[in-house]
């Protein structure tokens, strides 16, 4: 190779945008470089860059290369699935195949990518049987996308058969495995083949500490976070995102704190819109909304989810009028709302017992944001107008809810409206509701509304009937659940169960505030 082609060669890695890189493929064609296999190949990885590359450039490249190689086929492939074109990176995979060509286990990832991301069940399980037949499931790279494709397919057996198979796993390969049986719910099994797991970086953390979280194991996470400390770890954004979350459905304010310090403390950790839109969160569902409105007004940058946070808290918190003053700023500000955005005004309404205003923000939704609400936001709509005693309105909204395929969808508007006449006590309205809920799902809550109902008016035979037909039609009622903090621990307790170590000592406590509540002589204050 001449001296010329080797200083083009450096130019072409040098290049920062497409106007350079344009120059230097001149030069390089100028050079006699125009059909060497490697000057291409820079040229069409450049333009996969997600940044400043080009896609259209790449393909006119592309499409005069004669004889392309499997290299330059498998640059082509990424190029075009890391540019989102995922349905052209199967076409591309096609094309190589019907010239011939055979794939290596640099093409194969960036194809099961495409078919998880698809959700190309069959095209996946095509491409799965050329892995097999090429001898490719046993490379580690190939098989980590094989597990992924079919955890994303819901099939998380055939990724534990694939994982089982590869001889040498990867922290990839652990962490895959570990976030199929995440989505899928079987947290136990996540766990075990995390103890399992030889080597645990910080990927493998998170999905765990994540996992728990998806799962609604809060508790977990924040012990597996501590255990993550001990094991000289350091956390990323994505996993305080996931403990604060943890924080904030806990309501462990303290956790939250010593969290956010921590955060502060270590200046790698800056406060990004995503952290700073967490912590808003937290503060706000763990009571403390002085710190959340502190938080938010010191962000200097807010998306849609960050004032949806912020509104939702004020609401939360039943300061409703505050929630809808937020939301006019917000469309002062040129940030479009979201359909979680009215779910949060409706319920602001809802607790500051403003049905009219309500309303208005529901056409406003319709006519100015062109939204159009949601079972959802009917539900929200209906369970404020029923509140607010216009009783005719929210039949008239229900009635003209558009028709859904999806029965939960038009019980979520039904359900709403009967837990409202139950809170009104509307006896007579509350029937026709629950009649109409019970041909539309099979749920515990319609039940136990309406036998409710019945017995704080002293019906209690209907009271009783409720109950018996619940138990003759096979629907179980899921056990209640509460919890407390005390000293830094999170003490969970559920129905029916009694696994708590103290709990004998418990229960002598309640026996004897029992007996003093019962008491009927003089006060022992006195």
């Amino acid at each position: 190779m001449s001296s010329s082609s080797k200083r083009c060669l450096k130019l072409l890695e040098k290049c920062k945008n497409m106007k350079q890189l344009s120059q230097a493929h001149a030069q390089a064609i100028t050079c006699g470089l125009g059909t060497n296999t490697f000057a291409l190949s820079r040229l069409l990885a450049f333009c996969s860059n997600p940044e400043h590359g080009s896609l259209t450039y790449a393909c006119n490249l592309f499409k005069h290369i004669h004889e392309p190689t499997i290299c330059i086929c498998n640059t082509m492939i990424k190029a075009i699935f890391l540019k989102g074109e995922t349905f052209e990176t199967l076409q591309l995979y096609s094309t190589m195949l019907s010239k011939g060509m055979y794939p290596d286990n640099y093409t194969l990832p960036f194809v099961l990518k495409a078919c998880a991301k698809l959700q190309f069940f069959y095209s996946g399980e095509l491409i799965y049987g050329h892995c097999l037949k090429l001898g490719f499931v046993f490379d580690t790279f190939v098989g980590n996308a094989l597990m992924s494709m079919h955890c994303g397919f819901n099939n998380v057996k055939v990724a534990r058969c694939i994982f089982d198979e590869i001889p040498r796993l990867d922290v990839v390969s652990w962490t895959v495995m570990i976030s199929g049986y995440v989505q899928m719910g079987d947290i136990e099994t996540a766990r075990l083949l995390f103890n399992e797991a030889p080597v645990k970086d910080r990927g493998i953390w998170g999905a765990m500490i994540s996992g728990y979280v998806k799962n609604n194991c809060f508790k977990e996470s924040l012990y597996m976070f501590r255990l993550m400390q001990m094991s000289d770890v350091e956390p990323d954004e994505a996993i305080f995102v996931s403990v604060i979350s943890a924080c904030a459905n806990m309501g462990a304010l303290d956790s939250g704190i010593w969290i956010h310090k921590y955060m502060d403390h270590h200046q790698k950790f800056p406060l990004s819109l995503r952290l700073s839109t967490c912590l808003v969160d937290m503060y706000a569902k763990c009571g403390n909304l002085d710190i959340a409105k502190k938080l938010f007004d010191e962000m200097q940058q807010r998306d849609v989810v960050s004032w949806n946070v912020m509104i939702s808290g004020l609401a939360m918190h039943g300061d409703g009028e505050s929630a809808i003053q937020l939301f006019r700023q917000m469309e002062k500000d040129g940030v479009r709302p979201d359909d979680i955005t009215f779910i949060a005004l409706f319920s602001a309404c809802s607790y500051s017992g403003n049905a009219l205003e309500g309303l208005r923000i529901l056409d406003r939704m319709r006519n100015v944001h062109n939204i159009e609400p949601k079972s959802e936001h009917f539900g929200c709509i209906i369970d404020l107008l029923v509140r607010g005693g216009l009783f005719e309105e929210a039949n008239q909204i229900i009635q003209t809810m558009p028709d859904s395929s999806n029965p939960s969808d038009e019980a979520i508007a039904w359900r709403a409206l009967l837990s409202s006449y139950c809170s009104s006590k509307q006896t007579k309205l509350a029937e026709v509701a629950a009649e109409k809920l019970m041909q539309l799902e099979d749920h515990s809550g319609v039940y136990v509304l309406l036998s409710n109902l019945y017995a704080s008016f002293g019906k209690h035979y209907d009271a009783k009937r409720i109950k018996q037909m619940m138990k003759s039609r096979g629907v179980n009622k899921a056990p209640g659940c509460s919890s407390i903090k005390i000293n830094g621990e999170v003490h969970e307790f559920i129905a029916g169960e009694n696994s708590h170590l103290q709990m004998e000592e418990i229960y002598l406590i309640l026996e004897k505030l029992d007996k003093q509540l019962h008491y009927t002589g003089p006060s022992p204050y006195s």
